[in-house]
């Protein structure tokens, strides 16, 4: 997180930086903005993510600090994120309704 704005008002840029390189120093992409003393929902202040380019940059190997986790989190991109990967392992388990009532317990689908 890259801190802005003035004294006593401050506004963070999420950025995905290099590991090495200090808090406001250099960095690669701006892909979110945090103001948490601005009126947002639930009285957090206002976040705004682009969940895409969050999406690409945790795709390719890079790590959120535990701040921007918990922004990521409050943003919905991590459920998200979670869902379309738990979708895509269920979907290969995934039994037809008519082949799991039949097979329970071979008792059909009448249940008696």
């Amino acid at each position: 997180m890259r801190r802005v704005g003035r004294k006593n008002a401050p506004v963070y840029r999420i950025v995905v930086a290099e590991s090495t390189s200090p808090r406001d120093g250099r960095f690669i992409e701006i892909i979110g903005q945090y103001a948490p003393r601005e009126a947002g929902p639930e009285g957090k202040g206002r976040l705004s993510v682009v969940a895409e380019r969050a999406n690409y940059w945790l795709d390719v190997g890079a790590q959120p600090s535990d701040t921007v986790r918990s922004l990521l989190r409050r943003a919905g991109v991590l459920r998200e994120r979670h869902e379309v990967r738990t979708a895509v392992a269920r979907r290969g388990r995934a039994v037809p309704v008519g082949e799991a009532a039949g097979a329970e317990n071979g008792r059909g689908a009448s249940g008696a």
